[in-house]
C-alpha cells in the first residue's frame, strides 16, 4: 500500500453555515453536496477548481455510524492544515475586504510566502505561495 495524496479534511463544526461562508468567500471554494445517502442540510463539502472536495464540513452527529466528536475550537492535536495557493496578492486583498485576521510569514530559504488564518471554529489554515515569491 502506498499513500499517494491528502485525499480531504473533515471539519465537525456547530456552525455549519458559518463554516461553509468562510470556505467559500475566504478560499474560494465552491459549495457542493455529499454523495446520496449523506444529508445535504447537514453535510456540506467545499470543492476546489479542479472539482476535489478538500474539506468535508459536517454538523455535529451528522455521520451516521462516526463516532461523533464534540465541536470545539482550534485545531486539536492537528496543529494547522496546509493549502499550496497562487496568487498571494490577491488573497491578501480579499481576507482584508472580509475582516478576516491573519498573520503572514515568509521562508526565503526555500522561496515561500505564507498567510495564516483561521476558520470560525479556530481551525488554523496556512495558504502557501510558491509561484512569484516575494
Amino acid at each position: 500500500m502506498t499513500v499517494k495524496a491528502l485525499d480531504h479534511i473533515n471539519i465537525q463544526t456547530a456552525d455549519l453555515a458559518a463554516t461553509v461562508r468562510f470556505f467559500a468567500d475566504a478560499l474560494d471554494l465552491t459549495e457542493g453536496d455529499p454523495p446520496p445517502g449523506l444529508d445535504p442540510a447537514r453535510i456540506r463539502w467545499m470543492f476546489d477548481a479542479a472539482g476535489r472536495a478538500l474539506f468535508h464540513l459536517t454538523a455535529v452527529g451528522a455521520l451516521d455510524g462516526v463516532a461523533a466528536v464534540a465541536a470545539g475550537q482550534g485545531s486539536g492535536a492537528v496543529h494547522h492544515v496546509a493549502l499550496d495557493c497562487s496568487d498571494h496578492a490577491a488573497m491578501l486583498a480579499r481576507l482584508a475586504t472580509l475582516g478576516l485576521a491573519h498573520r503572514c510569514n515568509d521562508v526565503p530559504s526555500i522561496g515561500l510566502a505564507q498567510i495564516f488564518v483561521s476558520d470560525p471554529n479556530g481551525v488554523l489554515i496556512e495558504l502557501n505561495f510558491r509561484e512569484g515569491f516575494r
